[in-house]
């Protein structure tokens, strides 16, 4: 497969060893640790499959223990916790190489007609997609080119990612900067019509740039880091129905930074205002 939204599909495609076990690929690919994103969205594809297809997801809490180490299978055990009327919970611990790396709980619910709504409107007016940069026509912007690894990355990457406020190159340009980070996201190719392909695919996306927020005041987002930077948990609530193979405005901001971990918290909107999905993650942030 050349596409990849193909690719994160096919990496999402468990295969089924065993009653409520599940095995994952882990690409091999030149990373200190896997990608915590992968993991999530494959811990959630395991949790699915065990629970009625009737019911959507509707919140997550998840834990990341240890490293996962690229290019090694990842499998995946389901406790069924509760099957109720309108409620299904179920709790899955992801095992590499005889260590558990990762545990989380995920709550499937049953449509129910709302009684009332509400939601805070998007906080503030951003572009439209089309009208931003790609991330690699930012870079070959300031640096001419893309570098080798950069290009590479780009080519398997699955989402296509446009910043709504320039990208920071230099320390000067970090100064009086907010904790704060906006990006359009979407697949970049079809998913299918599975709502928990989609479901999954958006869990994999929501670990990407949500820690941006952090970094921002401190240092900039490109060029060379002075952080060493690990997810240690992470928390979505999803409110309504979508496709990640749709443009969403991911919003993103980091109340506080403290301790050595940063909080980071974003809001997901589609492109009409609708408040889609909220994300929560704590980060581990050491100087290198």
């Amino acid at each position: 497969m050349t596409n990849p939204a193909e690719r994160l599909v096919d990496l999402l495609d468990l295969e089924q060893i065993e009653v409520d076990i599940f095995r994952g690929r882990s690409p091999d690919e030149s990373l200190q640790r896997v990608f915590g994103g992968q993991v999530a969205g494959q811990a959630l594809v395991a949790a699915g499959r065990t629970s009625d297809g009737d019911r959507p997801v509707h919140s997550l809490h998840a834990y990341f223990l240890r490293p996962g180490r690229p290019g090694v299978p990842i499998v995946y055990l389901v406790e069924r916790v509760r099957d109720g009327r309108s409620f299904t919970t179920r709790r899955v611990t992801a095992v590499q190489q005889g260590r558990t790396i990762f545990n989380l709980t995920a709550s499937f619910h049953k449509p129910e007609e709302a009684t009332f709504e509400h939601q805070l409107p998007l906080p503030r007016e951003v572009p439209d997609p089309e009208q931003l940069p790609t991330i690699g026509e930012e870079i070959r912007e300031h640096l001419g080119a893309l570098p080798e690894q950069l290009e590479r990355m780009a080519r398997r990457q699955p989402f296509d990612i446009r910043y709504v406020d320039r990208l920071r190159w230099a320390p000067q340009e970090i100064k009086d900067a907010e904790p704060r980070s906006a990006v359009w996201m979407r697949a970049v190719g079809p998913l299918g019509d599975d709502p928990l392909v989609h479901t999954c695919a958006l869990t994999y996306a929501s670990d990407m740039t949500l820690l941006d927020a952090v970094r921002i005041p401190v240092e900039p987002l490109w060029g060379p880091r002075g952080f060493d930077m690990a997810s240690l948990d992470h928390a979505m609530w999803f409110h309504r129905p979508f496709r990640a193979d749709e443009w969403f405005l991911y919003d993103q901001e980091s109340p506080i930074a403290t301790g050595g971990r940063g909080l980071a918290r974003g809001r997901i909107y589609d492109r009409s205002g609708h408040l889609l999905v909220s994300v929560v993650q704590e980060g581990l942030f050491r100087p290198l």
